[in-house]
């Protein structure tokens, strides 16, 4: 593993020793920028399924012990020499997309995606399954206010991937564009082909995910178990675009022939397996397949502003730091609802107020925002009131921790004790 200089403050740090090791809470020296770097105080950290090309080795060259995570959402705590166009304190995310070398032929060209040469958070350099971590500037994006860190971090990867997919798909607004899966990256793609306009057919195995499929934004739902999804395609006019994101290459094969004409199957489920076409249904009717990951550091701007201005949010479970092999083996086993974040503790109050508040009543949300009851006016809200609030969040699965051992730093007779002070921590 690459040293740096480092300070003599610990950190906690969730790493892999080895290849299919199990994950170890251990203790590090935070870590010191270097020219053209910074080091970024991680606020919230998603959990995604490539993160098991680090926890197998499943990608050539990884040094162990390797850090995870490349769903991070921060602020800068330092700035290494040189750097001038990021501030202190400033909230940045670092996605997929940890920087590039400038000078292959891709760069030369401003492919930055496809650099020859490119770094990837947690494979390539120390990810955010810590409590603070360098980056190049180059890997950095600036956070909307709009979006809390624990929201923003999921969008750093299985939102860009899917937002920038599909507005490079050709599709225009009114075109039938289907969604196949309703999963992590599926929920997201069919909120963002929602917002684009675009007539959104989901597609997935069963009728258990119709319901949420509509309220995410889908206009038509088909269940790829009991009918053949190509020919309720085509009943439809065709998709001009398929996003598949279920990692299942047969699922795939099966909604070719649901392409209109001119249409395209784009791909960022990964699988391992082949995808089973003949190229006679490729040339009839002129579609095309093609794979898409990720994107730039610019790509992830434009990916939370777009989700900060539409309203497209992920849908969210959270585990602490010391719990990250519970939350990695809950990513693996697909139960997920759908993404895994991994928040700091101040993060994980904030946000998830503000998120449960959305759940609950957006009506709600906008007229108390988060800040009313967490913050400088937080110790004119009851305890009891924001105690009841908190249990809703807990029933709705949104926090794990109990309520009140969190609300009782806000009721005087409490304030004094020391549990109430760690939760109290929580707020500041």
């Amino acid at each position: 593993m690459a040293t740096t200089k480092v300070a003599v403050t610990p950190m906690k740090v969730a790493q892999v020793p080895r290849p299919g090791g199990d994950f170890e809470i251990v203790e590090r020296d935070v870590p010191k920028p270097r020219a053209g770097e910074v080091r970024i105080k991680v606020q919230a950290c998603g959990v995604c399924h490539s993160d098991q090309l680090t926890k197998e080795g499943l990608w050539p060259g990884i040094q162990y012990p390797r850090v995870p995570g490349h769903e991070v959402a921060g602020i800068i705590d330092e700035l290494g020499e040189g750097v001038t166009s990021w501030t202190l304190n400033q909230r940045v995310g670092v996605g997929w997309h940890g920087g590039h070398d400038n000078t292959c032929l891709q760069c030369r060209r401003g492919d930055f995606r496809n650099c020859q040469n490119l770094k990837v958070p947690g494979i390539s350099y120390d990810g955010g399954y810590q409590q603070y971590m360098i980056a190049p500037v180059e890997a950095l994006t600036p956070m909307p206010q709009g979006l809390s860190d624990v929201e923003a971090a999921p969008l750093l990867c299985a939102g860009i991937t899917t937002y920038n997919a599909l507005r490079h798909s050709g599709a225009m607004p009114g075109d039938l564009v289907a969604i196949l899966g309703v999963g992590g990256l599926g929920h997201l793609g069919i909120q963002f082909a929602n917002k684009f306009g675009y007539k959104v057919a989901a597609i997935a195995r069963g009728q258990e995910d119709a319901s949420l499929a509509k309220k995410l934004g889908a206009h038509v739902y088909i269940d790829n178990k009991a009918t053949n999804p190509a020919q309720e395609l085509q009943k439809l006019g065709g998709a001009q675009a398929i996003l598949a994101t279920a990692p299942s290459s047969k699922s795939m094969s099966e909604v070719i022939d649901g392409l209109a004409p001119n249409g395209k199957l784009i791909v960022v489920g990964v699988a391992f397996e082949p995808i089973d076409v003949a190229p006679v249904q490729l040339i009839t009717g002129s579609r095309s397949i093609q794979g898409w990951a990720s994107g730039t550091a610019a790509d992830e701007e434009d990916t939370l502003r777009f989700a900060e201005l539409s309203g497209v949010r992920p849908m969210i479970e959270t585990y602490p730091l010391e719990k990250a092999g519970e939350a990695y083996a809950r990513m693996i086993s697909g139960k997920a609802q759908f993404r895994i974040v991994i928040p700091s503790g101040a993060a994980r109050a904030r946000d998830l107020v503000a998120y449960g508040m959305r759940r609950i009543s957006p009506v709600l949300a906008a007229k108390a925002p988060a800040r009313h009851f967490l913050g400088g006016s937080r110790r004119r809200i009851s305890p009891w009131c924001l105690t009841i609030f908190l249990l809703v969040l807990q029933k709705l699965g949104l926090t794990r921790s109990h309520p009140l051992a969190i609300i009782r730093c806000t009721h005087p007779i409490g304030r004094k004790s020391s549990t109430c002070r760690r939760a109290r921590n929580i707020f500041s």
